[in-house]
């Protein structure tokens, strides 16, 4: 009997006392402010409301203690990315793109199952 084709999929994110503190939820949302440089255009990419986007972009910055986003100038000008949360943004994209690596190079080495 032929085995079918598996595929790795994981999530990793970071946690403090109160739970998940910054993850791929998170980093999908910076990402969408610094492409469209709004929180409601991220928002509305994200398929989210943008009282869902605030207040997650709120207690992430709120558990992280730190700024992840700013105002560009003006009410209507819109938001970008602070340092930190480019910082942030670029680190957790690669640790995850570097922690997937290894799992999955672990998965095809150690476990009995053709992967794609």
């Amino acid at each position: 009997m032929e085995r079918p084709k598996m595929r790795m999929r994981m999530k990793v994110w970071l946690e403090d006392a109160d739970g998940t503190a910054f993850g791929m939820g998170g980093a999908a949302l910076l990402r969408e402010v610094e492409r469209t440089g709004s929180l409601a255009g991220a928002a509305r990419e994200l398929g989210m409301s943008y009282r869902a986007a605030w207040g997650r972009l709120k207690k992430t910055e709120a558990g992280l203690g730190v700024a992840l986003v700013e105002k560009k100038g003006g009410n209507k000008a819109g938001y970008r990315l602070s340092v930190f949360g480019r910082e942030l943004l670029e680190a957790f994209e690669a640790w995850d793109a570097r922690v997937r690596a290894e799992a999955e190079r672990g998965a095809r080495e150690l476990l009995p199952l053709d992967f794609d």
